[in-house]
């Protein structure tokens, strides 16, 4: 249990510490929150929770593919902010159209034979 606990504390200080750096500089801010800290971590977590380098392989491997829909989400949101939507709403489109970008490059992927 603390060892959860201790995994929950970090990634959570990560998170609010770039949301707090941000606050001060956009550009600080998304210097940290583009380097893939969360990958890292989850990447770190999974080696240290089961020591296999197959499953982190794996895992990065997805990351790379998955890359790709998640700029959906920052492309649209500030498209769509710049455009006057409030926030809840363009942020909710936002996750949509990165969800549908989801969906999308996993059935593109499906037919070349890839998996993820």
């Amino acid at each position: 249990m603390g060892y959860y606990l201790t995994k929950t504390v970090i990634t959570a200080i990560l998170v609010v510490a770039i949301s707090e750096v941000a606050k001060r500089s956009s550009l600080i801010g998304g210097i940290l929150a583009s380097v893939p800290l969360t990958s890292v971590l989850a990447m770190v977590w999974l080696y240290v929770d089961t020591g296999d380098v197959a499953r982190v392989s794996a895992l990065a491997s997805s990351i790379v593919w998955l890359v790709l829909p998640s700029l959906v989400l920052f492309v649209v949101l500030p498209w769509l902010l710049h455009r006057g939507v409030s926030f809840p709403l363009a942020l909710t489109v936002a996750i949509g159209a990165t969800a549908l970008a989801y969906w999308a490059l996993v059935l593109v992927l499906a037919r070349f034979g890839i998996r993820l």
